[in-house]
């Protein structure tokens, strides 16, 4: 399972697909093939690894995968019926697939007699597919919230100048986040304020592989000549405010990872609705004061209402310092002990 997680990561980072490595086995434990998932519309996991073995050598075969094989036909067919029908007897896997469509395929290998065991090395599984899974699960994208400010916590100089609070590395940075995520969101405010590209480039200025969508949330309309309309992408627009049912919109889209970046307003209303799922934070060593904070109002009324996080590393990036943190889930008081209890979703 191990050597499983380690094929899953070779395939695509981003996109409309949960990453997948399988590993499948001689009757006797010899490894006969390996494979991965190359993307949407490809042969899933445990059919790339078998197109590479004798279909002889499968029988009574072992299939070792990350996911619980799928049980649909979407643009590939089930893999519940490649492996019955490759004559595989055995199937590990690590966690159930959470969709409403594509999970069962462990019901109908078991049903068909096949031994199946599940929630081997389910941890790291889940750790390592915590993006996807979320979006399945919550019908909505892993939301991560980025911003950068002064080290008072200004995202701009009293006039509004921002531009660079942060040196290159850490813009670099951003750059390889926007490609690491299906979508960049920004709201109206910054999009008509900042003109952004969006775009994922490299040092040099080249784009990256991996562009993300460009995503604006608001009421106001875009000029005929702005940065986004010439985005590799092009840019979807989401008028309104409701954060919730705009998320909802882009995972129906296929968009599993969102990166918001834009501006006080749009960050603040991502927080302050909890559907923040990780915070990067980019400080530099300067000092702004003035009234034009990196957050404003987030519904904290107290310093008892005080939004916890979990700091999951800080980092150097040139003279800047990157915090990557994740919100902790509110807890309330157990009705049957006092008890505190954890109310995440998630």
């Amino acid at each position: 399972m191990r050597r499983a997680l380690e094929l899953a990561a070779r395939g695509p980072a981003v996109g409309d697909h949960a990453r997948v490595g399988a590993v499948v086995l001689s009757p006797d434990g010899a490894v006969l093939a390996e494979g991965w998932h190359r993307g949407a519309g490809t042969p899933h996991a445990e059919v790339d690894a078998m197109r590479q073995v004798d279909p002889a050598e499968l029988r009574g075969a072992t299939a070792v995968v990350t996911l619980e094989p799928c049980d649909h036909t979407g643009r590939t067919g089930p893999c519940s019926v490649a492996l019955l029908d490759a004559g595989v007897t055995r199937v590990v896997y690590a966690v159930d697939d959470p969709g409403a469509v594509s999970h069962g395929g462990a019901d109908r290998l078991r049903a068909a007699g096949v031994q199946v065991v599940s929630g081997v090395l389910a941890d790291q599984a889940e750790a390592f597919l915590e993006r996807w899974l979320l979006s399945v699960r919550l019908g909505r994208p892993w939301v991560t919230v980025k911003w950068a400010s002064s080290l008072d916590g200004r995202a701009a100089a009293a006039d509004g100048s921002s531009r660079w609070i942060t040196g290159a590395a850490a813009r670099q940075h951003v750059h390889e986040q926007r490609a690491a995520h299906d979508a960049v969101l920004v709201g109206t405010g910054t999009a008509l304020a900042d003109d952004p590209s969006l775009t994922a480039r490299g040092d040099a200025g080249e784009f990256l592989a991996d562009q993300p969508l460009p995503v604006v949330l608001g009421d106001r309309p875009l000029p005929a000549d702005a940065a986004l309309r010439r985005h590799p992408r092009g840019v979807v627009t989401i008028p309104g405010h409701d954060l919730e049912a705009a998320l909802r919109s882009l995972r129906d889209r296929g968009v599993h990872s969102v990166l918001v970046e834009g501006g006080p307003t749009v960050a603040s209303a991502v927080i302050a609705a909890g559907l923040a799922d990780e915070l990067l934070v980019y400080l530099a060593p300067v000092l702004l004061g003035g009234p034009r904070v990196a957050l404003d109002d987030i519904g904290v009324g107290s310093i008892h209402g005080a939004r916890s996080l979990r700091v999951l590393s800080t980092s150097s990036l040139g003279p800047d310092l990157l915090v990557r943190a994740r919100p902790v889930p509110p807890r309330t008081t157990s009705p049957v002990d006092g008890a505190p209890t954890d109310r995440s979703t998630t």
